[in-house]
């Protein structure tokens, strides 16, 4: 009789295999509140690792860390119209503490826009305040029909980035800094994720921004996931605000701003992009454990090289925790490590220890292999390397591999609607044709130029549109 699989497999029905994973590798809980989580400890440790490496690039910037209130008041929210409008809708607000009604309903943070603007008038007098560069870690509220954990959750985690410059041109470059040295440098070179960096339509932009940047991946079911974005607020906010500073020359002159964010989205996004029916498989570069050495059997010796191996590992720079929990099944513990998606483990019973080796089972591209004890420490950081490039090379190769050159909005349809991208040239999709698209659960992505690099506007001669269904 065929085993039961430990997952639903993607073929069959990819969204349960998504919340099976979610479920069985022990990331997330569903909350007592519709739509929100309880993110499980391996979960949050993937997110502290994506935290430390983007905060280490985004203080690289210049940028410091501040916190602002969860509670803003209403009021604040109507001073930039589509800003309000984005996200009326979405708001949770506070109408009642103390026993009492509120004089002034105050809303649950959806983004800091509002409140920071706020402060940055107070703190922003003169040039030589410029520019003010500000990123909070923090969580927020956007209250959600359609959820699903780490990818539509009522409440959620994220970083959010604020800054005021003397001009245009400056908070142009920093956004788009932000968006490649930042943002894409983070997926590419960390979570293995080939992304594509482009340019929001203006129906697909932040409420309130003049210009969205976004970098868009393909999971593995073909729909396209937003992973960050990164906007130009123009001086918007910095009219409704009054934000202005003193210039050399004298004059008082409004700011020009950015904000940008991620989220933890991006865990499901490594979930549904690397994914298998086994499991995870997280990257090296992100693993919390990169390395499991694990005891098959409680022999005293074996579990003594397994701790003193591990102490080897450990000291030559490699995350490694050493499973030596002989009271629980081999198989058991094996399953639910490849579940967990760490990278390598490594196996060690009598027969090995009698032979100078150690099985070695690689999670990235499969397979196990006898390895002598003596040669684990020197091998194991190439082994990783060449994992962490394995896993970007087969996610490009999944999205070009999907991805169709269309001339017709018929095409690009029917290309979305079969789990591929459809590129295809703005000037024949235009706005129009964007709005049918709608109606076939599509949506432009990005705009791209011709090339694949960002368009520096949104009606540049060539520019491409990338067509896909999406999460």
């Amino acid at each position: 009789m065929a085993k039961t699989p430990v997952l639903t497999p993607q073929a069959d029905d990819f969204p349960r295999w998504y919340q099976d994973l979610i479920t069985k590798a022990e990331l997330a809980d569903n909350g007592p509140v519709r739509g929100t989580m309880v993110i499980r400890p391996y979960g949050y440790g993937l997110w502290e690792r994506m935290q430390g490496e983007m905060d280490a690039r985004i203080k690289e910037t210049g940028t410091q860390n501040a916190y602002f209130p969860l509670l803003i008041p209403q009021s604040y929210l109507t001073r930039e119209a589509d800003h309000v409008e984005g996200f009326a809708p979405e708001l949770a607000v506070v109408t009642h503490g103390g026993g009492k009604e509120l004089e002034e309903p105050a809303v649950v943070r959806p983004t800091s826009e509002m409140i920071i603007n706020d402060y940055f008038s107070k703190w922003i007098q003169s040039y030589r305040d410029l520019p003010l560069l500000i990123n909070q870690w923090a969580n927020v509220v956007r209250w959600e029909l359609r959820p699903r954990l780490f990818l539509r959750t009522t409440e959620f985690l994220w970083q959010e980035g604020h800054t005021a410059h003397a001009t245009y041109e400056e908070a142009r470059d920093f956004a788009a800094h932000i968006h490649r040295k930042v943002y894409e440098d983070f997926m590419v070179n960390v979570l293995a994720m080939d992304v594509v960096p482009g340019r929001k339509t203006v129906k697909e932009r932040f409420a309130g921004a003049i210009n969205t940047l976004t970098l868009e991946g393909m999971m593995g079911d073909g729909k396209a996931l937003q992973m960050a974005t990164s906007h130009e607020l123009g001086q918007n906010f910095a009219k409704a605000f009054n934000t202005q500073y003193l210039s050399k020359d004298g004059r008082q002159e409004l700011v020009w701003q950015t904000s940008w964010g991620s989220t933890t989205r991006m865990i499901g996004a490594l979930v549904m992009m690397h994914g298998d029916d086994n499991g995870l498989r997280v990257p090296p570069r992100l693993a919390q454990t990169q390395a499991v050495v694990l005891a098959i059997k409680g022999d005293e010796a074996v579990l003594a090289k397994v701790r003193e191996l591990g102490d080897r590992l450990k000291a030559a720079g490699i995350r490694v925790h050493v499973d030596d929990r002989t009271d629980t099944p081999f198989g058991r513990r094996a399953v639910d490590w490849e579940l967990k998606g760490v990278p390598v483990r490594i196996e060690i019973g009598p027969r090995d220890l009698e032979n100078g080796t150690a099985m070695l089972a690689r999670r990235i591209p499969g397979g196990k292999e006898p390895v002598s004890l003596d040669a684990l420490v020197s091998l194991l950081p190439q082994v990783l390397e060449e994992d962490q490039a394995l896993l970007l090379k087969q996610s490009r190769e999944r999205r070009e591999s999907r991805t169709s050159e269309v001339s017709t909005i018929d095409e690009a349809v029917e290309v979305a609607g079969a789990g591929g991208w459809a590129r295809i040239p703005w000037a024949v999709l235009g706005e129009e044709g964007e709005a049918k698209l709608a109606d076939h659960a599509a949506t432009v992505r990005c705009l791209v130029a011709e090339d694949g690099s960002v368009p520096d506007a949104d009606d540049a001669p060539g520019n491409v549109a990338v067509v896909a269904r999406a999460y």
